[in-house]
């Protein structure tokens, strides 16, 4: 079954057009990667799925319903949470602190509620910090709650923004480039986490990423984008012998020597 569908999606800026008739369907339950290379458009249409760009043309449809023209934080209602290709955490809060804030689109406590620190606030409150320290958990990261986020390394930071898109939780998350400034082992953990993330928690998983053997890896289905426009479609193994792919990446010349 079909979890996200888009038809013909244009994105510009000026004269420039940064995504091209965008036409890409993800399964429910799969995982799934979004590759090219660098400008070829891959957050600028990470970014038309979550409302951050609304697109000139064409149709984004999500569990049945169609994304054009909701906001980010609507779009996040509907079930679809990201991370970012920069890292955007709050440095200056704790790990914990950043967690919950992917929540807020959960609480259910009203304004006069958290004025007045009603039963029902500080019941919400407790429940919403167990489940942050719960991800925290999930995610690799013990014992660091009450750490400033920005004090932590590179790669717990990325692990911090995955657990504050699981605090949304999610029907389908976005990963950009997830496993970027991760050594060796940190990448080998965090492929082993986005698989129990399908698995364990049922999430649809869709990454950009720049690193092939992650992609070659954990993908069950690649799209490769290129100037703004899908240039090939298919499997792990159809994507490593894709002519048109390995001209995008190496050039036509070294890409001929290849052959």
């Amino acid at each position: 079954m079909s979890l996200l569908k888009t038809t013909d999606v244009i994105k510009r800026f000026g004269g420039l057009t940064a995504v091209n008739k965008m036409n890409f369907v993800l399964e429910e339950g799969q995982i799934a990667s979004i590759i090219g290379p660098n400008g070829a458009g891959k957050t600028t249409f990470f970014n038309t799925l979550t409302g951050i760009y609304k697109p000139e043309e064409g149709a984004i449809e999500f569990n049945g319903h169609s994304l054009v023209g909701l906001r980010p934080d609507q779009v996040a209602e509907r079930g679809i949470a990201r991370t970012f290709q920069n890292i955007r955490l709050f440095g200056s809060m704790t790990v914990i602190e950043n967690i919950l804030v992917g929540m807020h689109t959960q609480l259910k406590q009203r304004g006069t509620d958290a004025l007045f620190r009603t039963k029902a606030f500080h019941k919400e409150e407790a429940e919403a910090e167990a489940k942050a320290r719960e991800l925290m958990d999930y995610v690799g990261l013990k014992n660091v709650g009450n750490e400033l986020a920005r004090n932590l390394p590179y790669g717990g930071q990325r692990r911090i923004e995955i657990a504050r898109a699981l605090a949304a939780n999610p029907t389908l998350i976005l990963l950009d480039e997830p496993t970027a400034g991760m050594n060796p082992n940190e990448t080998e953990e965090a492929i082993k986490l986005f698989r129990r993330i399908r698995d364990e928690k049922g999430i649809t998983v869709l990454l950009i990423e720049h690193d092939m053997r992650v992609v070659m890896n954990i993908s069950e289905r690649i799209s490769v984008m290129d100037y703004g426009e899908k240039i090939a479609e298919g499997t792990p193994a159809q994507i490593r012998s894709n002519q048109r792919v390995i001209e995008a990446y190496l050039g036509r010349e070294a890409a001929a020597a290849q052959a």
